[in-house]
């Protein structure tokens, strides 16, 4: 039983990464915390949306808060989130190799 508690787990984390923005933020969480601010600033979007994607980050213990004074700074929770992002990029940039090197071969 707790091995379906686990897939049931697992399966809401992907769907807490199943969005570009927030993996796009624990990308650049990964060299710090940084504050909704400053997040905003380097995606490019604005800080209600933003704190929507943390909410739903935070939900799912991806990301962790911590508040001083005004500002809210952001860090991931557990850094092998990290780890787990980077290897299934890596997955899929081998896959977009593959890809590129059979049309190469076809023309």
């Amino acid at each position: 039983m707790e091995s379906k508690r686990i897939y049931h787990m697992q399966a809401e984390i992907c769907k807490a990464l199943a969005n570009p923005i927030r993996i796009e933020v624990l990308n650049l969480l990964k060299s710090g915390e940084k504050t909704v601010t400053e997040l905003s600033n380097l995606l490019g979007v604005d800080q209600a949306n933003l704190s929507q994607h943390l909410a739903i980050l935070r939900s799912k213990r991806i990301v962790e808060a911590r508040r001083v004074g005004n500002s809210v700074y952001y860090s991931v929770a557990n850094p092998r989130i990290i780890e787990a992002c980077n290897l299934l990029r890596q997955i899929l940039q081998e896959q977009l190799e593959a890809e590129s090197r059979l049309i190469s071969f076809k023309q």
